[in-house]
């Protein structure tokens, strides 16, 4: 077995090697992909807080913040610190015989944190598998006597088949099959949430609908439901007794300006909140949904159904104890907070952008440390660069948009030393998502970065990528 690669070769491992392995054993479409980019050439060495130390000594902003992941930045070192104690006192990880501490530290900490009755919590790895787990628990509640579960129009809850029934993003372009009884309504759109109510209402007025699943804030478009939509939507399940689901996987912990985006509005409580992302402190894989006590206790809460969802990782002891610590420094460092001024000074200066470059930047929308730039369709493709495309690329109807975007991150990335990203549900948007560790200095350093990245135009942008891309 000398052929087997050590955790110490890794670190020796050029860029080309790399590729070659994701190549034979990961995705040869991925090395394409993000091979065309200068990340996708590059090597990471370490990172820390906002930014990610390349090797050979290049630093990178990172104004990701890991698609969601790292609110704490990189190897936040309470963090740190944590896990290396867990692990140099020899904790135990997990055990279906022995209760945790950890566990029960959690599930107490979030009762505190969130409002109302949302008190018992259950911790599986990913914000899919808390969502799907929702929708169960919700299923469970009505008996299976309801058949139906609502989702918005532009809803992103996942790409595992349930979780992906309910996702209505165009990122999901394969008909995969679906769990039965989905059906949408509008995004923040009241008559068309009724009128999707209505069409699963009987002759006597009974409701087959058993959940709604919606996101108070949709990151992956940067729109967010006004709060007399989401109130009328609360009072409408209340009394349909129909299971209300926010799903905060993105924006938990502080990413728009409070602990959880539902919470901007005193009073409006879900049955069930999903979370992931930022809750493992950017280095657990760990989800989490909460569940309102009554709904809980209805549901799963007799000896018969006490393990009738469960997983083999549920609770982890290291996950859960990371966990435990991203929580407090969330709370400890004020990220609601840090995400407004994040957000106060990230606003004002995309806006001001907008009005630099109206010829190339349709407009700005977003909250908190979670921001968006939208370009503009413009003019075709010219002919020369939609020659160096791949023919399916070509004929996207987003194509020059997409293209346009990628561009902006490609320069950005290349000049300037900035990484970002783009969302692609229906429209495209330039995401600005800092780690809310992050300061005025290195929001500044972005601002001014891409000022300078849009001075340069559409056609020089584009033609920059396209080079970038022929020569990768």
């Amino acid at each position: 077995m000398s052929d087997l690669i050590t955790f110490d070769e890794c670190a020796t491992l050029g860029i080309e090697r790399i590729h070659e392995l994701y190549g034979a054993h990961v995705s040869r479409s991925q090395v394409a992909l993000i091979g065309s980019f200068g990340f996708g050439r590059d090597l990471v060495d370490h990172a820390e807080g906002a930014w990610i130390h390349l090797v050979g000594g290049r630093r990178i902003l990172d104004f990701t913040g890991g698609v969601g992941v790292l609110n704490h930045g990189h190897n936040h070192p309470r963090i740190l610190a944590v896990r290396d104690r867990f692990r140099q006192e020899g904790r135990m990880e997990v055990h279906k015989n022995y209760f945790s501490p950890y566990v029960a530290a959690l599930g107490h900490n979030l009762a505190a944190l969130l409002p109302g009755d949302l008190n018992v919590s259950y911790f599986p790895n990913s914000g899919a598998e808390a969502v799907e787990g929702a929708v169960k628990l919700a299923y469970k509640y009505h008996g299976g006597r309801r058949g139906t579960v609502l989702h918005t129009d532009i809803a992103f809850h996942g790409k595992l088949l349930g979780a992906g029934s309910l996702t209505a993003s165009p990122e999901i372009h394969f008909p995969f099959p679906e769990i039965p009884g989905t059906d949408s309504f509008a995004f923040g759109d009241l008559d068309s949430f009724t009128a999707a109510l209505d069409r699963h209402r009987g002759s006597d007025g009974g409701c087959d609908v058993y959940a709604v699943v919606l996101e108070p804030f949709s990151a992956s478009s940067l729109r967010e439901c006004s709060p007399e939509f989401l109130r009328e939507v609360r009072r409408i399940c209340t009394e349909l007794d129909v299971v209300l689901v926010f799903d905060e996987v993105y924006t938990g912990w502080g990413r728009t300006g409070e602990l959880f985006h539902f919470m901007h509005h005193p009073g409006l409580v879900p049955d069930v909140l999903a979370m992931s992302k930022s809750f493992g402190g950017g280095k657990a894989s760990i989800s989490c949904y909460v569940a309102r006590e009554p709904v809980f206790r209805k549901a799963y809460d007799n000896l018969a159904d006490a393990t009738l969802h469960s997983t083999t990782y549920y609770g982890f002891g290291e996950e859960t104890a990371t966990a435990l610590e991203a929580v407090a420094v969330a709370v400890d460092e004020d990220f609601p907070g840090r995400a407004g001024r994040i957000g106060a000074q990230l606003g004002a200066g995309l806006s001001e952008l907008v009005e630099r470059h109206p010829r190339l930047v349709a407009g700005t929308r977003g909250r908190g440390a979670l921001h968006g730039l939208l370009l503009r369709g413009g003019p075709q493709i010219p002919d020369r660069i939609r020659a160096a495309l791949p023919g399916s690329f070509a004929k996207d109807p987003r194509a020059l948009p997409k293209l346009l975007t990628a561009a902006v991150i490609a320069a950005l990335y290349r000049d300037h030393g900035v990484l970002t990203y783009y969302g692609s549900n229906r429209e495209i948007a330039l995401i600005a998502s800092p780690p809310l560790v992050a300061g005025p200095e290195e929001v500044d350093l972005f601002l001014t970065a891409l000022d300078q990245v849009l001075a340069q135009g559409a056609s020089r942008l584009l033609a920059g990528f396209v080079k970038e891309k022929v020569t990768a």
